[in-house]
Order: structure tokens, then C-alpha cells, then sequence
């Protein structure tokens, strides 16, 4: 039995552990602050990104046409969501392992690690590429989009597919510095893709020939050309950056098996999650595709580009959740990586929820003003705005539990537990509403949410038993 207040003290000696680097002498919410504000912005940067290209997409075309504009924007954003988060799973190992480093105050790992991901990023980025370019045209054909859709999509996706290398490297590099307490860094990166992109993107559309008229390929370039601009940045703010914080070494540079190794084991189970969560959602993207309403794909991707805008701020606090945790477990304190992924918790259900209602308030402007004149999307996509908004506690906690896992090296609890809540709701359950003939595209989003409250329950008594905390990275 333990001595009466032995608690009073291990909470005591737990409020003494004192982080380095940008995060030294901070109290808990000021770290969540510091690591927070940065990927906030970023995130809103890229929600305008991705509204710029479904208002360029809204406005290349009307009618019939517009429709299948956008029906293949829908499975290309989902297609490069996909390749983007594959290759965030090397930068969630290389983010593990920089943050355990810089809580334990091993300054050489880390840098070896910053150097080590840049390479696997890379190497994940050609592997996307060349998945995609072999598999584009069967892709198209198996989810059933319209004939013109199907163009559209294809020529989109072969240019898209060359931004992986960029975007992979660029990925890993940021993971490593938001893993060492620097948000800052891979802000200005992420600024410079978002301009390079929207302005690119714009003008390669609606410029004057011959260097406009591209359509949906100049989006895509739009988007090539900002992945490689902000990869070039981050390169050369982290060239310059202070010898206390991570830096480029050329030793560091050189293959070494062991710290290679360490990423692969973090980031490698959530490779497989990733592919397979994907095959499941190209699944519930074939089922809405399929669906007798016209339009449906293009509803929902419009639907979910509004819902972005509360679960990207939730993301930015997840980023502060994993690193927080990752720092606090390599300092050796387990309650303050514990309290820290609760407090991140809390304001993310509270900023979420918020948000939420305002998607409830604000359904049928907000879809308006993304597809101006469509009297389709605006029948449509409204209804899913109020199922999203009732989803957003659930969504709120599948983010930051399962963010700060990852952060934590448990990539294998989150892949274990992801999978069986999946399959039955996205799976199993729509196969039966579709081969039943009462699926539309409301009950879809239903069961998509029924399904983020599951995974809310499961997530919640995993975080609570503790057994992520004994993660090895």
C-alpha cells in the first residue's frame, strides 16, 4: 500500500520536469499554446488552399460540366489526402523519435533522425509516385465516376502524382522540427506552398494564353510547384538555424541503419493503417459515387472541405498533443505526458463543438458561397453540415488520442484498434445500405458517424488504461 500522500508528491516531482529548447521554463498550457498556434495557422492556410481550388474548380465550368469538375476533384483530393498522410507516416516515426531525443535532452539523435527522415520521406514520396501513375486509370474505372468525370480525374491525378517526393521530404523534415518544439519553421514553409500553390493554381486557369486555359492540370502544377518551393524553404531555414536546434549535419546525412530503423518501426504500422483506412474510405467514395443522386461526390467533398474547418485547428492542437507527449515520456515523466494530451483533449472538444454550431447556423451560405448558382449542392450538402456538427465531440477525440499515440510510438495500438470499427461501419454497413437500395447520401454521412463515436469510446478507455505510455521508439 502506498503512504498517504505519496500521490501529493509524484504529481509534486511530476510539475518539476522541465523541458529544453523553445519549450524550457513554460508552463503545460503555455507549451500547448507555443506548439499549437503555429500548425493553426498553418492549417487555416491550408483549408484557403484547398478552398481556392474547389472556387477555381466551381467557376471553370457550369451545368453538366461543372458537376463533373467537381465529382473529380472529390476523388482527386481524396486520392492526394491518401499519398499525403502514407507519407506522413514516416514523419510520424521521424516526429516520435526527434521528441523523445529532445526530451532527453540527446541532441546528436535528434539531428540524425532530421537528417535519416529526410531520406525516407523522399523515398516514400517516389513510392507514392509511382503507385499512382500505375494505378491512376484502374482507380478511375473502379469507383465509377461518370465518363466525364473520369477524364477530368486522370488528367488531374498525372500531374498531381509528381508533387510525392517534394511533399514526402518536406513532411518529414517539418514532423522532425515540431518533434524538437519548433512550430515556427515548418509555418514558413507551409506559407510559401499555400502562396506558390493558390497564385499558380489561379493563373495557370484563368491567366491569359498561352499560360493560362490549363484546367484541372493547372491546378495540379499549381500544387507541384508549392510542395517544391516549400521543401527548398525548410531546407534553408533549417540550414540556418542555431546550433542548439535542429540543423543540417553531413554526417547525419549518411545512411545509419539503426536510427532507420527506429523511424521504420514507428512509422511502418501506420503505413499499413494508412493503406488500409484508404482502401476502406475508396470504398465509401465507390458507395457515393454509385448513388442514384446527381452530384452526391461533389456534395460530399464540398461538405467535407467546410467540415475542415474544425477538424484542421483540431489537428494543429493534436500536433501539440504528440510532441508534448513524445517530449514528457523522453524526459521520463508519464503523468505530465498524461496531462498534457488531457488539456489538449478538453480544448479541442470545446473548439470543435463551437465550430460545429456554427456549421449548423451557417449550412446553406457556407455551401453557397463554395458552389455559387448550384442548386444541386445546396440540396444536397446542407443536411451533412448538421451530422457533421453533432459528430464533432467524437471526431475531436479520435484526433487527439490518436495524434498523440503516434507522437507517443504506439502506432500499432492506434492500427489495431482503428481497423474493426472501420470495416463494420464503412465497410459492412454500407455494402448492406447499398446492395438494400436505401443508401443516400445523409445516412452515408450517418454511418460515417456513428462510426468516429465508436472509435471515440474504444480511444478514450485505451488512453485511460495507460498502455500507450510504455510505447518503445
Amino acid at each position: 500500500m502506498s503512504k498517504p500522500g505519496a500521490s501529493v508528491e509524484a504529481s509534486q516531482r511530476a510539475s518539476e520536469v522541465s523541458l529544453g529548447g523553445r519549450l524550457q521554463g513554460l508552463s503545460l498550457g503555455r507549451q500547448v499554446f507555443v506548439l499549437a498556434m503555429w500548425p493553426l495557422l498553418e492549417q487555416v492556410l491550408a483549408f484557403f488552399v484547398g478552398l481556392t481550388d474547389l472556387l477555381i474548380s466551381g467557376r471553370m465550368a457550369e451545368g453538366a460540366e461543372r458537376v463533373a469538375i467537381l465529382d473529380a476533384m472529390g476523388l482527386g483530393g481524396y486520392v492526394g489526402w491518401f499519398f499525403n498522410i502514407l507519407q506522413g507516416a514516416v514523419a510520424t516515426g521521424v516526429m516520435a523519435l526527434v521528441s523523445r531525443a529532445t526530451g532527453g535532452r540527446d541532441a546528436p539523435l535528434a539531428n540524425r533522425a532530421l537528417g535519416q527522415g529526410l531520406w525516407l520521406g523522399v523515398a516514400a514520396g517516389i513510392a507514392s509516385l509511382i503507385l499512382l501513375q500505375a494505378g491512376i486509370t484502374l482507380l478511375v474505372r473502379w469507383i465509377g465516376l461518370s465518363p466525364e468525370a473520369a477524364v477530368k480525374a486522370e488528367e488531374f491525378l498525372r500531374v498531381l502524382a509528381w508533387s510525392g517526393p517534394f511533399s514526402g521530404a518536406l513532411f518529414a523534415v517539418n514532423a522532425a522540427l515540431r518533434g524538437s518544439g519548433d512550430t515556427r519553421t515548418p509555418f514558413l514553409s507551409m506559407i510559401v506552398v499555400n502562396v506558390v500553390n493558390m497564385a499558380l493554381s489561379w493563373c495557370l486557369v484563368f491567366g491569359p494564353a498561352p499560360f493560362g486555359g490549363h484546367g484541372v492540370a493547372g491546378i495540379a502544377t499549381g500544387t507541384v510547384c508549392g510542395w517544391a518551393a516549400g521543401l527548398l524553404t525548410a531546407i534553408t531555414l533549417v540550414g540556418r538555424g542555431k546550433k542548439d536546434s535542429l540543423h543540417w549535419n553531413p554526417a547525419d546525412l549518411k545512411p545509419h541503419a539503426e536510427t532507420l530503423r527506429r523511424i521504420i518501426r514507428v512509422g511502418a504500422p501506420q503505413s499499413l493503417e494508412i493503406a488500409c483506412m484508404w482502401l476502406i474510405h475508396a470504398f465509401g467514395i465507390r458507395v457515393i459515387a454509385g448513388l442514384d443522386q446527381k452530384g452526391a461526390l461533389g456534395a460530399h467533398i464540398l461538405a467535407i472541405r467546410v467540415e475542415s474547418m474544425s477538424f484542421l485547428p483540431g489537428f494543429a492542437i493534436a500536433t501539440a498533443a504528440a510532441a508534448l507527449a513524445g517530449q514528457y515520456l523522453g524526459a521520463g515523466s508519464r503523468e505530465m505526458a498524461t496531462r498534457a494530451v488531457r488539456l489538449c483533449w478538453r480544448s479541442a472538444v470545446f473548439l470543435m463543438s463551437g465550430i460545429g454550431v456554427f456549421f449548423v447556423i451557417a449550412r446553406d451560405w457556407l455551401i453557397q458561397w463554395m458552389a455559387p448558382g448550384s442548386a444541386l449542392h445546396l440540396q444536397l450538402a446542407p443536411p451533412l453540415l448538421v451530422v457533421c456538427a453533432l459528430a464533432q465531440p467524437f471526431f475531436a477525440t479520435c484526433i487527439i488520442l490518436k495524434t498523440s499515440m503516434r507522437g507517443a510510438g504506439a502506432t500499432h495500438i492506434v492500427m489495431r484498434w482503428s481497423f474493426g470499427s472501420m470495416i463494420f461501419y464503412r465497410v459492412i454497413v454500407l455494402w448492406v445500405m447499398s446492395e438494400m437500395g436505401v443508401a443516400n447520401l445523409t445516412r452515408v454521412w450517418i454511418v460515417l458517424s456513428l462510426d468516429l463515436l465508436t472509435q471515440a469510446v474504444i480511444f478514450t478507455r485505451l488512453h485511460f488504461t495507460g498502455r500507450w505510455l510504455d510505447a518503445r521508439v
